[in-house]
C-alpha cells in the first residue's frame, strides 16, 4: 500500500513540476497523499513487530544477550539493582566474537537473538553487548517493538555525570570494534558537547578476563602497556566499555590511579533499567520469600554452543553457574 501511494505521489510531482504552479486543490490533495503514504508506512511498520504487545506485564522477566559471556556482568548488576526481577539470558557463544563480523552479520545475529528472547516472553531488552548496541540498536527496535536498552548511551551519560565538571575529560577503553564505532564518543557528547574523550583497545583483557587471570603479574604488564597513555591522559572518569572489564577493575584502577572514577556500563544501564520500568509501570511487584542468589532457578541462560565452557566462566565472574542452563539453536529470521 505504502509503496503505491508513493509511486501515485512521485507521478504527480514528476507531471507537475514545480510546486508554485499549483492550485490549493490540487495541494490539498498532495497533502492527504503524503498523510496516506506515512500512515501505511507506519502501519506497516507496526505488522512487521515480531512481538505481542498487549500481553506485556508487569511480571515477565526482562531479557538479556550477549555474544557470548561478558554479558554476565551486566546480568549482575541488574540483578542486583533489581531483585524482585527475573531474567532470561541469551549468550550467542557459537557465533562470537562479534567485533571482527560486518555491520549486516551483527544486525542479523542481534536481530535473531532479540527475536528469539522476544518468543520467550519479556517485558524489556537489555543488549548486553557494546558491538550489537553500537550497530543494531535502531533495527532491533523496529523489529521487536519493545523497549530496547544498549549499554553504550547509559555508560557514556553516567561518565558524564561521575565526572562533575563543565568540560570532563572522559577516557573510554574497549574493544577495537567499538572503539573505530565511535559510539561511546557520540553519546557522550551527546551529554556533553564540551567533553573531551581518548579511546584505547584493551583486546587482550577479554581473553584474560575469561581465564580469570584478574590478579596475575602478567595482566598487570599489560594493563600497564594498554593504559599508560590513558593515565598519561588523566581522565575525570574512565569508562569500562566492554563488559568484560569490570572483571579486571582493580588492576584497571591500579594502573590509572585512584583519582580516575571506573564507570561501569553495566552498572549504569542497570540503573537505567529500573527506572525505566518504573515509569513505564513495569515494575514486578512479586514478592519473594528468602533471599536470592545470582543464577538462582528463577532466571534462565541459554546458549548457542559450549554450554560447559560458559558455566565455567559463569562460576569465575559470578561466583555460582547457573541453575537453569540450556544449550538451543538461535532460528533464522522469518
Amino acid at each position: 500500500m505504502a509503496s503505491q501511494m508513493g509511486e501515485i505521489w512521485t507521478d504527480r510531482r514528476m507531471r507537475w513540476g514545480n510546486f508554485g504552479h499549483l492550485s490549493l486543490h490540487d495541494l490539498a490533495a498532495d497533502l492527504k497523499i503524503k498523510i496516506q503514504v506515512i500512515c501505511s508506512s507506519f502501519a506497516e511498520a507496526v505488522s512487521k513487530m515480531h512481538v505481542d504487545i498487549e500481553h506485556i506485564n508487569s511480571e515477565l522477566p526482562i531479557g538479556i544477550f550477549d555474544s557470548g559471556v561478558g554479558g554476565l556482568t551486566v546480568y549482575r548488576a541488574l540483578h542486583y539493582r533489581l531483585p524482585n526481577e527475573h531474567f532470561v539470558y541469551l549468550g550467542d557463544t557459537a557465533r562470537v566474537p562479534y567485533g571482527t563480523k560486518s555491520l549486516a552479520t551483527v544486525e542479523k545475529y542481534a536481530l535473531e537473538n532479540a527475536q528469539f528472547l522476544a518468543d520467550q516472553g519479556i517485558k524489556v531488552l537489555v543488549v548486553a553487548c557494546n558491538t550489537a548496541s553500537a550497530l543494531a540498536l535502531p533495527s532491533i527496535r523496529a523489529r521487536i517493538g519493545i523497549d530496547v536498552v544498549g549499554v553504550i548511551g547509559p555508560g557514556g551519560r553516567r561518565a558524564i555525570d561521575v565526572a562533575d565538571c563543565e568540560a570532563p575529560k572522559i577516557g573510554v577503553i574497549a574493544t577495537e570494534a567499538t572503539v573505530k564505532s565511535g559510539a561511546y564518543v557520540e553519546a557522550i557528547h551527546r551529554s556533553c558537547g564540551e567533553a573531551t574523550v581518548f579511546q584505547t583497545a584493551c583486546p587482550l583483557f577479554v581473553p584474560l578476563a575469561e581465564e580469570g587471570w584478574a590478579n596475575e603479574a602478567e595482566t598487570a604488564s599489560i594493563a600497564e602497556r594498554y593504559l599508560a597513555d590513558m593515565r598519561e591522559y588523566a581522565p575525570d572518569a574512565l569508562v569500562l566499555g566492554c563488559t568484560h572489564y569490570p572483571i579486571l577493575r582493580d588492576v584497571i584502577q591500579r594502573t590509572v590511579g585512584a583519582n580516575v572514577k571506573l564507570v561501569d556500563s553495566g552498572e549504569a544501564t542497570a540503573n537505567e533499567v529500573a527506572d525505566l520500568l518504573v515509569s513505564g509501570g513495569l515494575a514486578s511487584e512479586r514478592t519473594i520469600e528468602g533471599a536470592r542468589s545470582l543464577c538462582d532457578d528463577l532466571d534462565h541462560f541459554f546458549v548457542t554452543d559450549a554450554a560447559e565452557r560458559f558455566a565455567s566462566v559463569a562460576e569465575r565472574f559470578l561466583g555460582v553457574k547457573p541453575a537453569k542452563l540450556e544449550a538451543i539453536e538461535v532460528p533464522a529470521l522469518s
